[in-house]
């Protein structure tokens, strides 16, 4: 086991280095000069030249691609003297930090990965992707706890009652529900439920997880606005779940030592619970793992139509103002949640079966 997650851990770091590179060469030949774009388009010669040396995009593109390296790794270079050097050890940059090793005068420290600052708002990026997402994190959680009870619910009922008429229904749901594009269903479920159905359901059609209440309440939590792009945004994950519940659990149930569990005399109930259902969880597992954090990637559209004011609104506003830093940033620490969900399923399913970390 310790040489299975040994692996895994090795090829996250390999994955995570590619997409590393790939995130720098795609922001770095796309058209637009940082420096004007901070500035605007007036701006005089010196003054872009000013922003170009302290963003480092006065030096050749390996030397980018370095120093972009240098500001993500948690062990990195620094010079302690020249605060004219990129890589001049400022405070304000890289604080908190810890200084393993001094030679002359460079510094090997231990630090936070640097994110860079925002062209527009001049704020760290880091900051705006700490302020942004527990609500993405809360609105993945609660989809994927909506569609993992009710999906597997449904599906063990399913499987227990195949080609009934809830078996039917169930698998033309599950299908509708996969092929529904999660856009046009947050549309759809707000105008039905947060337009028509405004008198009976209390619930807005926008709105984040605080809410200002200009009387006097000041910002409050407001629950509520969670329900509907909740609601939207485990609609696929539960059709999926579903039908990968109900084929798991019949493939189980025509197994040998199902039908021995019978024999001796063992109640459905029991036979199902103790026996159907740990066995067939194995690939559900590993398609809400993935869910899970495919949601927290996906949930641009979902949080744009409610208002949710997570990942997925940072990720439009930055694309609309062309602030490379926060999409930058953004992409790769969904990227990295990716990675570090993807190596914990592959763990917990080692777990569950055996056979995999032996393999």
């Amino acid at each position: 086991m310790p040489r299975f997650i040994f692996n895994r851990l090795f090829y996250g770091l390999l994955v995570l280095f590619g997409v590393i590179t790939l995130i720098f060469i795609l922001f770095n030949i796309l058209p637009g000069d940082p420096a004007r774009m901070m500035l605007g388009q007036r701006a005089d010669i010196s003054s872009v030249e000013a922003i170009h040396k302290d963003l480092g995009l006065d030096k050749p593109i390996t030397t980018q691609y370095f120093n972009f390296l240098n500001d993500l790794s948690p062990v990195s270079f620094h010079n302690n003297n020249d605060p004219e050097k990129y890589w001049y050890l400022s405070a304000e940059k890289y604080s908190p930090y810890i200084k393993l090793l001094s030679i002359k005068n460079t510094s090997l420290v231990l630090k936070m990965p640097y994110l860079r600052k925002s062209y527009q708002t001049r704020r760290e990026v880091s900051e705006i992707i700490a302020e942004a997402f527990p609500k993405t994190l809360m609105l993945a959680a609660v989809s994927m706890l909506f569609a993992f009870v009710i999906g597997v619910t449904i599906g063990i009922f399913s499987a227990i009652y195949k080609d009934g008429l809830f078996d039917r229904v169930a698998m033309v749901l599950s299908v509708l529900g996969m092929s529904l594009p999660s856009f046009f269903a947050a549309i759809i479920i707000a105008w039905v439920f947060a337009f028509l159905l405004s008198d009976y359901t209390g619930l807005n059609m926008t709105g984040s997880m605080y809410t200002v209440d200009d009387y006097g309440r000041g910002e409050y939590l407001s629950l509520k606005n969670l329900i509907l792009p909740a609601l939207t945004l485990g609609i696929r994950p539960l059709g999926v779940l579903v039908e990968l519940t109900r084929s798991s659990m019949l493939e189980v149930m025509s197994q040998d030592y199902i039908r021995t569990a019978r024999a001796k005399g063992l109640s459905e109930f029991r036979v199902i619970t103790r026996h159907a259902l740990k066995n067939a969880l194995n690939p559900v597992v590993t398609a809400v793992s993935g869910w899970l954090a495919s949601l927290m990637a996906g949930a641009v559209f979902v949080e744009y139509v409610f208002d949710w004011k997570g990942i997925g609104v940072v990720i439009v506003d930055a694309l609309a103002r062309y602030d490379f830093p926060v999409i930058m940033g953004t992409v790769l620490f969904i990227s990295v949640i990716l990675i570090i969900i993807n190596i914990l399923t592959d763990i917990s399913y080692a777990l569950l079966d055996p056979r995999v970390g032996l393999e």
